[in-house]
């Protein structure tokens, strides 16, 4: 997902995290990235190494440093190399670290919010309100159907 951009500095500012700047000249970040297979724009892509029920994010490091990816939230300090020629930020828990990072976007916002719950319905339901309100307002909506601790953010 695309974000305006943002230094490796920040994201550390903001979550706190221990930061390890091994390629200073690849530190602006405009894109975020959960899934190895979904690199777009690697140079100023930042990965969030998610441990899931499957998968364990730390495994695809290497492969995503190969790809060009140099910036890195990962939480298993043991999976980084100092060699790597790319940055990281090792926090507790990269997940919380995209929800911080979100948050603090979102906070620099004095806009309305309008959140749609429920079981069934509620892409459609966004896309409606879009439709009707657009003429008379600006809306700002995520791209997709995102229903999860990680699309959320």
């Amino acid at each position: 997902m695309s974000i305006p951009s943002i230094n490796i500095e920040q994201v550390q500012s903001v979550t706190g995290g221990e930061l390890h700047l091994n390629n200073s000249s690849h530190k602006i970040i405009t894109q975020l990235l959960t899934d190895s297979r979904k690199v777009v724009n690697a140079e100023s892509s930042l990965f969030f190494a998610i441990n899931g029920d499957n998968h364990n994010g730390h495994e695809f490091i290497s492969d995503l440093i190969n790809a060009g990816v140099f910036n890195f939230i990962i939480s298993d300090k043991t999976a980084w190399k100092e060699t790597y020629t790319a940055n990281a930020i090792v926090v507790t828990d990269p997940l919380l670290a995209m929800q911080q990072l979100a948050a603090s976007h979102r906070n620099r916002f004095r806009i309305p919010v309008i959140g749609i719950t429920g079981s069934n319905g509620k892409t459609v339901v966004k896309e409606w309100l879009y439709q009707l309100l657009r003429e008379d307002k600006n809306i700002v909506r995520s791209p997709k159907s995102y229903n999860s601790q990680i699309g959320v953010p």
